[in-house]
């Protein structure tokens, strides 16, 4: 079924997400009379299309994104912290907030323009990200360009969270969201949702600008060992902000516009579309991870309200408990030790 032109489908609540979404996902895994293991196979075949030099120009992005983020702390980032004169809990969590804060306001202001400032339609009219789709069709430059970007960045990150970020208690839940969103950016690419794909991306960036933006500013309100207001009304404004759009583009936008798209719009336009049920369980996934992260950001309101601080609910208050999280994911002989910060009195509380 393909949109009228000029027509644009207006967007659903949530009981019609989860009423008419839930009908057609159960009709059509009843009248998938054949699915199964070989056809998942034989499906895998027919429609992923990824070539080997699209392979290795991820790896190479993947390793220069490492390269150029070591290069930019030891020569910008550190450089800048030592003469912000920052406490040293701060100085040594400063480098990964303005990295993450330089590459999230790139690609956010890049898929802003992919979404409004070209002919593309997808944030006004989600259905129109699966008219026209056909197995195999070319992806727009700018769309692989952005991919690309995007892609090679979380590969990067699943690395980075590990071995070079500040070890969290949330910090295990983002290597699985890098995990999952890098599947779905993969999945996305080479089975040609990519339309739907820019559109989720661009739901989810905004966020990480607005994190990364707080956390600097809570870092430098204390700078020179002295107190300063403006980043700390910078700091509370950007936190008010960030739980906001929050649950305006993850909670509310994300599944009314991305999920319903999913759900019903791409099996309407394009029948027996390849791993429909698949596609849809990662994004439900990244929308259950959305939800738990809502959470702490209902904690770190009601901690702001009580003490007037913007606080860090996700930091472990010991290093035992820090390294015994560590642990799950990596060599206990890797576990960061240069982040004894166990007051958390200067770190923003909510998480990507």
């Amino acid at each position: 079924m393909e949109g009228d032109a000029g027509s644009v489908e207006p967007m659903p609540g949530y009981w019609e997400l989860l009423s008419r979404g839930s009908s057609i996902m159960l009709g059509s895994w009843r009248d998938c009379s054949h699915c199964g293991l070989e056809l998942s196979k034989q499906t895998l075949l027919d429609n992923a299309y990824i070539t080997w030099t699209e392979i290795a120009l991820f790896l190479l992005c993947a390793f220069l994104w490492t390269m150029v983020r070591r290069g930019l702390t030891e020569s910008l980032f550190k450089p800048l912290a030592q003469w912000c004169k920052l406490l040293p809990k701060d100085a040594a969590k400063m480098p990964e907030s303005a990295w993450k804060l330089v590459f999230y306001t790139l690609s956010w202001s890049y898929s802003t323009y992919l979404l409004f400032f070209t002919s593309y339609s997808f944030f006004h009219d989600p259905p129109s990200t699966f008219y026209n789709w056909k197995s195999g069709m070319a992806v727009p430059t700018d769309i692989a360009v952005a991919y690309l970007i995007q892609g090679s960045f979380y590969g990067h990150s699943i690395y980075a969270t590990i071995n070079m970020d500040t070890w969290r208690k949330d910090s295990a839940v983002m290597v699985v969201h890098h995990i999952i969103t890098l599947a779905l950016i993969s999945f996305s690419y080479a089975f040609r949702y990519h339309n739907v794909g820019i559109l989720v991306l661009f739901l989810h960036d905004i966020n990480d600008v607005q994190l990364e933006f707080t956390k600097l500013n809570v870092y430098l309100k204390s700078r020179g060992g002295g107190y300063h207001l403006i980043n700390d009304v910078l700091a509370n404004i950007a936190s008010v902000s960030f739980s906001i759009t929050w649950f305006w583009f993850r909670l509310y936008w994300f599944p009314l516009k991305v999920l319903y798209a999913t759900c019903v719009f791409s099996i309407q336009s394009v029948p027996n579309i390849p791993f429909y049920f698949f596609f849809n369980a990662l994004l439900f996934a990244l929308l259950l991870m959305n939800i738990y992260w809502f959470l702490f950001i209902v904690m770190f309101v009601v901690k702001l309200l009580k003490v007037k601080e913007v606080n860090d609910v996700r930091e472990y208050e010991d290093e035992d408990g820090r390294k015994a999280a560590a642990e799950l994911l990596r060599d206990p002989q890797t576990t960061k030790t240069d982040d004894d910060d166990d007051d958390a009195g200067h770190h923003i509380s909510a998480p990507r």
